[in-house]
């Protein structure tokens, strides 16, 4: 993985350094699944129930704390380091790093307070303390991994995020083996956090400055500049999580576990959009600070794979919602295979809201974002209750796709609004279309279980894909053999 030459971001090869890198990043996510879930297996099992459950829940304090203090200052950074050069970008970015470092920090001492203050026994008050430093840990190899993922070296990012989970699942074999105990099992995101750090500062020597600043004056002015933005993403973490809470006040039971099933089921999926905008915010950035035309081709390609990629997700979950509820909860939860179809079409727009959101960020158009994110969450506030009152989890699932359409619709006009113009090939959604309704009517009227129809399902839609000419050129002069515009 060699550094590249030049200032990759304002030459030609920048879109084709995106896409391998996207695809790398989505192949790594996908990886980091798998070993999650396998290390999970193993720990569950030798955990069982009761103590499952408490490791669950310290987990999901201290990683609450550390998404509440993220305030979006790692894209920030990544948006700093494109578009600033020399002594100036330096000295940004170490502020950036110390600040992050701080407020992690403050997030950690008060995860652990309040696992003392809510009656959390030592071993988790301690287990809180040992996943926070590990938190701490993956939030320095996220700082350091941004002049990697700002230069489009995106296959060093995705090997120590892999390596992270690897160490992880192995550092919990070996635990579980030795018979450890709870709180020695908090140790294995510890180990695994701290073995991707180290490989990461290794990798970005020379890109990025690795010893943090923490200068007073200049951290009030990054968190004024930054706050808008932070409150903009935590709304955007909070809202669709809000639904869950809003449907079991609201529906029965049985709704409620149909609903949790269903974004248990699409919740893996929801970061896929801006893990793959996020591989090309830096020619955004670039580009929003020189040449907004630039910015309007690139945002027109990105809606262009974001339509043929989000639309693809649907036709997945549409025709194999089956067995992904089967697998995910159980067959006591089959009516919940409706709901997550309509999950499924929804993250459509999320993919479009991703292409748009990141392109309002390159602008610095922090304020907007928070409106359309708060469009969003009055979207949900008023329509989950709503709708689920009237038709239980489907109309919950109905909800909330309006709600990532609102976001959709009010990143685009925050962007039109600022005279950047959409270049879309709009002539390839009735492609697009076509080919999802051809995959869904053979893969749902087979015949064939949920499992084989969903392969078939998705080979007819990828391949209708390729021979209608709906991906972008730039795309199909990727694909291998034939396949490709340049071998056509």
């Amino acid at each position: 993985m060699p550094a590249p030459e030049g200032d990759l971001l304002d030459s030609p090869d920048a879109g084709g350094a995106a896409i391998r890198g996207g695809a790398l990043r989505v192949v790594g996510y996908a990886l980091g699944i798998v070993l999650s879930l396998g290390s999970a297996a193993v720990l569950f099992r030798h955990l069982g129930v009761e103590d499952g459950g408490r490791y669950v829940s310290v987990q999901a304090l201290a990683l609450l704390a550390a998404g509440i203090t993220d305030a979006g200052l790692t894209i920030i950074a990544v948006r700093e380091y494109a578009t600033r050069s020399g002594e100036e970008r330096d000295r940004i970015l170490r502020d950036l790093l110390g600040l992050r470092l701080v407020l992690t920090l403050v997030g950690v001492l008060v995860a652990v307070a309040v696992a003392a203050a809510i009656g959390y026994d030592s071993t988790l008050v301690a287990g809180t303390a040992v996943t926070g430093v590990a938190v701490v840990f993956t939030v320095l190899q996220n700082a350091y991994g941004v002049g990697l993922q700002a230069q489009l070296r995106l296959g060093w990012v995705t090997a120590a995020d892999v390596l992270r989970q690897a160490a992880t699942a192995v550092a919990v074999v070996v635990l579980v083996v030795l018979d450890a105990s709870l709180l020695e099992l908090f140790l294995a995101a510890f180990v695994g956090n701290l073995v991707a750090l180290v490989f990461i500062a290794l990798a970005a020597r020379g890109t990025m400055p690795l010893r943090p600043a923490f200068h007073l004056r200049r951290a009030i002015a990054l968190l004024r500049d930054t706050l808008v933005y932070a409150i903009a993403t935590a709304i955007g973490a909070l809202y669709f999580r809000l639904a869950v809470v809003l449907v079991s006040l609201i529906a029965t039971a049985d709704e409620t576990g149909y609903f949790g099933a269903s974004f248990r089921g699409v919740e893996a999926l929801i970061a896929v959009p801006a893990l793959l905008v996020g591989t090309a915010f830096p020619i955004l950035a670039r580009a929003a600070r020189d040449d907004h035309s630039r910015l309007a081709y690139a945002l027109g390609r990105i809606l262009d794979v974001s339509l043929v990629l989000g639309v693809g997700v649907a036709v997945a979950l549409v025709v194999g919602a089956p067995v992904v509820i089967d697998v995910v909860a159980g067959a006591e939860f089959a009516p919940a295979a409706d709901v997550l179809r309509i999950h499924g079409v929804g993250l459509v727009a999320s993919f479009l809201a991703a292409g748009w959101g990141y392109a309002a960020l390159g602008l610095h158009l922090h304020r907007g974002v928070l409106y359309a994110n708060l469009g969003a969450l009055v979207a949900c506030v008023v329509l989950v209750p709503t709708f689920t009152a009237t038709w239980g989890a489907t109309g919950a699932a109905v909800a909330t796709a309006t709600a990532e359409v609102t976001l959709a619709v009010g990143n685009a006009l925050i962007v039109h609004r600022a005279g950047v113009a959409l270049t879309a090939e709009l002539r390839a959604v009735p492609k697009v279309l076509l080919s999802a309704a051809a995959a869904v009517g053979v893969g749902l009227s087979s015949g064939f279980p949920a499992l084989p129809g969903t392969l078939v399902a998705g080979v007819i839609y990828l391949g209708l894909v390729i021979a209608l000419r709906a991906l972008p050129r730039e795309i199909q002069d990727h694909l291998p053999g034939p396949l490709g515009t340049r071998n056509a």
